[in-house]
């Protein structure tokens, strides 16, 4: 039972002594102590009062008294402020939770299962391009919210739906047939993503130059835009490729093939997976089978030029488009038979969350508006994990892939690992490490550094990236976490027998309780984050866990107390904040190093 929940039955029982009344669980609450009060926990009194029928101070004194004098009180002293009444709890009551936490398997996550089955997509890209810094702030926040809610208890379902096919693809394919003279992976040594988004780039420089050329023969900007040779070259190519000619198809099955090499090596580097791939190419045919039995049904009408659409005036929104009058798919057609097919394959599913930019909160609104009309109730579970777009300070570029400015996510983190190995190499001594271990530890600061910096933020918000403060070793960042735990683990290696037990009679400095209390929050962070989808939330627990422990470091001493038993307690708060640092850290998606 934790302290809260001592604190908790206690408040309730005297409560019903004191005014002879039963009293409801929801008239205690039970909230911590805020930082500028002295106290632990805090009761509020306000909900008291009609039961007291006594003012605010005056119900809060005659609680606390009570509480305090009461046989084998938890609380060793109480203060009121107006309607509050704060508790210090017993140093002896903490350090017993100490002695618990200690020899607890994955403290702070649910080890018992919710029986509910969620499925979390992230990633998603276009296989014309290759990822971008707007895709890793996606990658790790869905990464990091799926490892929250396994920690929460929930089984946890990953996965992707691949944009395999449309116009943006053909573009590509059409501009490597016109000027790649066989260019491959192997051939240019450019990975491949990489190699397909160059033509992608080479497509739209020709593109642009076709329309410029056009307005200079005289012909208005909408219509030469329509009208550039490239451009009608790759409609083209796409009603072949839906014809399913097989010329077309065998060209994009191999260049789809070398994205897929390029992305995999991505996601490695990344630290994220999935446990299962969706393309495009398969859904929108189920989209579009679903779209005309909805037609069929009366739950869409047809217009007069054969376009099928959905009316959404009951909801307060457009009436949608779901198939082009020559019977062409778009992208909600397809998120539709995707939806679908994830339902299908798993029959279980309590939830399916989007992880997508902020840019379409529109189209989910809209999809699962359309799936309820459908008759989907399964859609009523369906969410938008909506987050905000990720830019980079003034004079660093910006990010429009079809010009070939974008910020790419490949050369991102191989540049903060470089940065990382700067850094570490003018303040560490590591020359004892192999060079095997020293390239690990730098990459494993850069990527600390870079995720910390994208997940530490509300993911609702917009934000901007700074490379350069991302892996600064102080403030609210990565790597100052990382140094906290490997200066954990520093004390550990200088401990022998260390054992994971301590005297709970030990009298306890305040910042020694107040590292214990901020432990114990762990547990109610992670249950927080999985409600809220909010991986912010355990980012900036874990990085005010660093600071109090590096207050507890600078203040007290560890290896020069004469007290065995008072050393004792220091080294286990050592060993319990290290293992939640890690474990924190984990659900970022972050691995700490021993050393740095």
């Amino acid at each position: 039972m934790s302290v809260e929940k001592l604190i908790f039955d206690l408040s309730k029982s005297v409560v019903e002594e004191l005014y002879g009344v039963d009293i409801a669980d929801g008239q205690i609450q039970i909230n911590k102590t805020r930082k500028d009060f002295d106290g632990d926990l805090t009761l509020v009194v306000f909900p008291l009062l009609k039961i007291s029928k006594k003012g605010p101070e005056q119900t809060a004194e005659e609680i606390g008294e009570k509480i305090v004098n009461s046989n084998d009180s938890i609380v060793e002293r109480f203060n009121v402020v107006k309607g509050f009444l704060n508790f210090s709890v017993k140093s002896s009551i903490w350090l017993k939770e100490l002695n618990k936490w200690l020899n607890e398997e994955e403290f702070g996550q649910t080890k018992t299962s919710s029986g509910k089955t969620i499925m979390v997509e992230y990633s998603s890209p276009n296989t014309n391009k290759p990822l971008h810094l707007g895709h890793l702030r996606n990658n790790f926040l869905g990464y990091s919210v799926s490892e929250i809610l396994k920690a929460n208890g929930h089984h946890v379902i990953k996965t992707q739906i691949i944009n395999d096919r449309g116009i943006h693809i053909c573009k590509s394919m059409l501009a490597w047939q016109l000027s790649g003279k066989e260019e491959t992976p192997e051939s240019s040594g450019i990975k491949g993503d990489h190699l397909i988004g160059k033509y992608y780039v080479a497509f739209d420089k020709s593109y642009k130059e076709e329309v410029a050329a056009l307005i200079e023969s005289g012909m208005d900007k909408e219509t030469a835009e329509k009208s550039t040779k490239i451009l009608v070259q790759a409609q083209e190519m796409l009603q072949k490729w839906e014809a399913g000619d097989e010329e077309v198809r065998a060209l994009w099955k191999k260049m789809n093939g070398w994205v897929y090499e390029g992305f995999a090596v991505t996601y490695k580097n990344m630290g994220v997976d999935f446990d299962s791939l969706y393309y495009e190419s398969d859904t929108y045919l189920i989209g579009k089978e679903v779209v005309e039995e909805g037609l069929s049904k009366g739950a869409f009408y047809k217009k007069e030029d054969g376009s099928v659409w959905c009316d959404l005036s009951s909801e307060k929104m457009d009436d949608k488009l779901l198939l082009r009058g020559d019977g062409t798919s778009v992208y909600m057609t397809q998120d539709i038979g995707t939806a679908l097919l994830r339902y299908k394959d798993n029959p279980s599913l309590s939830a399916l969350i989007y992880t997508v930019g902020n840019e379409q909160n529109h189209h989910f609104k809209v999809l699962f508006a359309i799936l309820i009309k459908l008759g989907y109730e399964w859609a009523k579970e369906c969410y938008h994990l909506s987050y905000g777009m990720v830019e980079l300070p003034k004079g660093m570029g910006r990010m429009k892939s079809r010009e070939g400015t974008v910020v790419d996510a490949d050369d991102l983190m191989s540049s903060l690992t470089n940065d990382a190995k700067e850094a570490t190499l003018e303040r560490s001594q590591i020359e004892d490490l192999s060079t095997e271990e020293q390239n690990e530890l730098f990459r494993t600061i850069g990527m600390g550094g870079l995720k910390y910096f994208l997940l530490k933020v509300d993911p609702k918000k917009k934000m901007i990236f700074n490379p350069a403060e991302s892996i600064e070793l102080n403030g609210n960042t990565g790597p100052f976490i990382q140094y906290t735990f490997a200066r954990t683990q520093s004390i550990l290696r200088s401990v022998k027998g260390f054992k994971k037990e301590v005297d709970s009679e030990v009298e306890l400095f305040p910042i020694e309780q107040e590292l214990i209390i901020a432990i114990g929050d762990f547990s109610a962070t992670i249950k927080e984050a999985g409600e809220n989808y909010s991986p912010a939330l355990i980012a900036n627990y874990v990085y005010e866990l660093a600071k109090t422990y590096n207050s507890f470091y600078q203040s007290i001493s560890i290896f020069k107390e004469e007290d065995e038993n008072k050393k004792q307690v220091r080294i286990a708060l050592s060993y319990q904040v290290g293992e939640v640092i890690k474990s924190g850290m984990k659900l970022l998606g972050i691995n700490v190093p021993d050393r740095m």
